[in-house]
């Protein structure tokens, strides 16, 4: 069956196409010099028009592309459109019912993904959206089509919902997926620690996601969560015991963890490592050699004398290097330096050594050649940075030296070793799942040997807890923008909020939680006591009524309750402390640096030394050209780490806070407390 415009229509439409014909499953449009095939699998609409004396076939097809017949006698044309459309139309519901099936395959297979009973993670996500974009492929009609169908309607409006907005429905899925988990496993979560789980912490347990960060404030139970994530691993039979790695900071957080899985999993076949134990483990069993740590690392004062002995021969030895190291030391350290052969003046040396120990450190930390540690260096700094760097290479030739001769490693070289291993490929690493503590004091190094052995298994999941808020460790190395930018370093996945202290009261909590989130930077997170307190749960005092407030305190606080005493540095413990076992023989004092205080807790909490001046708190910065070209980055909001560090001393109170303060050289951060309605008492 075919159709012709008149001789009268074709000479006056000048159009390029003047007949269709009627094909098996489709149409031909063609005129004396063009040709145009449009299969039913191609069409999208045929639209009938009347013009003012002929007739007019309209075929839409894909992407906004329309073929027409013009100058058609219209008796004919309504005749060859109502047969065309109606074969079209057979065709289509036929071809429906194929389209039909094809969805609802996929989407019994997107079914049966989610009654696998397991966490939807991004990456299973995007294979199922590929599984439906290949569907799509394979029907025999545009999708533009389908809502058309009552068969396809429904099936197609669901694949949308995958293809349009994927986040939703992985999200949808996830929530009731750990619904079903919270409820099936409520004993699991009632049961795992001394006290129930609460509910964000039991939905941060069962997060699936490969890389996963949970934000755990002061006292919110960050333990309790490490301890049930990996009894729910075990639980589940996601892993076995040697498939969970689980690390720490430190030995003696790595041993209490160790006693705490001990304790509520009933295995020791789990074991909290540090990062150094790790990288001792990896070398052990990707080499021939079995490193030793040099003892040198633990003993401070020979270490240190190695790099004061180095220091004068070198500066015995070149004038031009003393030279240089007169210059440092009094340009940019701002020093008194004597006279002559200042490197034999005995007070200069001992006041020196720490910094050579430090900065040797730094270097050894950095673990790249001389060059590429400039090169790194920013721009403004990067030439006198080349001029110390150099000065400190004899430092960093008999540091290596000792080491050789005790045929031992230091810290930084056991991370470094380990992580060359695992590039090389010489040991797989056998961890599934590994599980980070204290995740805000990682380092780049550490990061790097995290990343080396997620990289022999892409499927390997992080979980990692901490704190951005007690991130107090940059001056050791730690890097904070390692959490704060979380995913863009370890890959895209979640993050869950504990979002409830057990520790302190909600007074605490507040003022606690304004101060430090006046730091843009800082990640905003709730976190809610259970406790209620008074306005003088968090008070300013004078540094003068330090004895009047322990005289008050032996007046109620019982004889279990602890009092811990926090100064900024371990030189400032106030001299009433020295009569407090005769003076106060009830009470339970306690003295510490804030930055020892992380990870512990009192009922009472006082802060001595809020002081601008000598040793003042925020403490101004006083680093070196190593220290700005080693360490990470500054934040460009003001005592950023100094606000942190007094956040971590507020929150280890569960009761009241004393912050004194010195009347004559007040710290600034005495006015910004004031500021936040923290009042100001005259005595205890």
């Amino acid at each position: 069956m075919e159709l012709k415009a008149t001789s009268l229509g074709k000479r006056l439409a000048q159009h390029p196409y003047d007949k269709v014909v009627l094909l098996n499953a489709g149409v031909k449009v063609s005129g004396e010099r063009h040709e145009y095939l449009i299969p039913f699998n191609q069409l999208l609409a045929i639209h009938c028009k009347r013009g003012l004396v002929w007739g007019e076939l309209e075929f839409v097809l894909p992407q906004d592309k329309v073929v027409r017949l013009h100058g058609t006698e219209w008796a004919e044309t309504q005749r060859f459109h109502h047969h065309l459309n109606t074969l079209w139309q057979q065709w289509s519901a036929e071809m429906s019912e194929v389209a039909a099936q094809v969805l609802q395959n996929v989407l019994d297979d997107i079914a049966a993904s989610h009654q696998q009973n397991s966490w939807l993670t991004r990456d299973k996500t995007l294979g199922l959206q590929q599984k439906i974009i290949n569907a799509l492929q394979a029907l025999p009609l545009s999708t533009s089509r389908l809502p058309e169908f009552d068969n396809c309607r429904e099936a197609w409006s669901e694949c949308q919902a995958w293809l349009t907005d994927v986040d939703q429905s992985r999200q949808a899925h996830n929530q009731a997926w750990t619904d079903t988990m919270l409820s099936q496993y409520a004993d699991f979560f009632a049961g795992i620690e001394s006290s129930p789980l609460n509910p964000a912490q039991a939905r941060a347990v069962v997060n699936g996601e490969h890389s996963l960060l949970v934000l755990a404030g002061a006292g919110s139970g960050k333990t309790s969560v490490l301890v049930a994530r990996a009894g729910w691993l075990l639980a589940r039979n996601e892993a076995s015991p040697e498939q969970i790695l689980l690390l720490a900071f430190g030995r003696k957080a790595a041993l209490e963890m160790d006693e705490r899985i001990a304790a509520r999993l009933h295995t020791r076949d789990i074991t909290a490592r540090t990062f150094h134990a790790l990288a001792l483990y990896i070398i052990q069993q990707g080499s021939k050699k079995v490193p030793v740590v040099s003892q040198l690392e633990n003993d401070t004062k020979a270490r240190q004398q190695i790099f004061i002995d180095a220091w004068q021969q070198q500066c015995s030895e070149k004038k031009a290097q003393a030279k240089g190291w007169r210059q440092w030391l009094e340009e940019e350290l701002n020093w008194t330096v004597p006279e002559g052969s200042f490197w034999q003046n005995e007070k200069l040396a001992r006041r020196l050594a720490p910094r050579l120990d430090r900065w040797v450190s730094l270097m050894r930390m950095h673990g790249g050649a001389q060059a590429e540690m400039i090169a790194g260096a920013p721009e403004a700094i990067r030439a006198l940075f080349s001029k110390r760097v150099k000065l400190m290479a004899p430092l960093l030739k008999a540091w290596k030296t000792a080491l050789k001769e005790e045929n031992a490693v230091d810290f930084s070289g056991l991370i470094h070793q380990a992580t060359i291993i695992l590039e090389k490929g010489r040991f797989v690493s056998p961890w599934k799942h590994i599980l980070v503590d204290e995740f805000q004091d990682i380092s780049p190094q550490r990061a790097a040997l995290l990343a080396a052995l997620r990289a022999q298994n892409k499927y390997t999941t992080l979980f990692a807890v901490g704190d951005d808020w007690q991130a107090i460790y940059r001056f050791s190395g730690a890097q904070l923008s390692l959490t704060t930018a979380f995913h863009h370093y370890f890959g895209e996945g979640d993050r869950c909020d504990l979002d409830t202290t057990y520790r302190f009261n909600n007074r605490i909590g507040e003022v606690a939680n304004r101060f430090i989130q006046q730091n843009p930077n800082q990640l905003a997170k709730p976190l809610n006591s259970l406790s209620v307190g008074d306005k003088k749960a968090v008070t300013l005092l004078a540094d003068d009524q330090l004895d009047a407030l322990l005289d008050k305190l032996s007046g109620y606080a019982k004889p279990d309750e602890r009092i811990l005493v926090l100064a900024r540095y371990h030189h400032l413990k106030p001299a009433s402390l020295a009569k407090a076992a005769t003076r106060w023989p009830k009470l339970q004092l306690d003295f510490m640096t804030i930055h020892a205080s992380k990870g512990q807790q009192a009922d009472y909490v006082i802060v001595v030394g809020l002081q601008e001046g000598s040793d003042a708190f925020p403490a101004p910065a006083r680093e070196s050209v190593m220290e700005q070209a080693l360490l990470p980055t500054v934040e460009d909001f003001p005592d950023a780490e100094e606000r942190r560090l007094l956040y971590v001393a507020m929150t280890r109170a569960r009761h009241r806070v004393w912050l004194l303060f010195n009347k004559e050289q007040p710290s600034g951060f005495v006015e910004v407390l004031k500021n936040i309605d923290v009042p100001v008492a005259r005595k205890p």
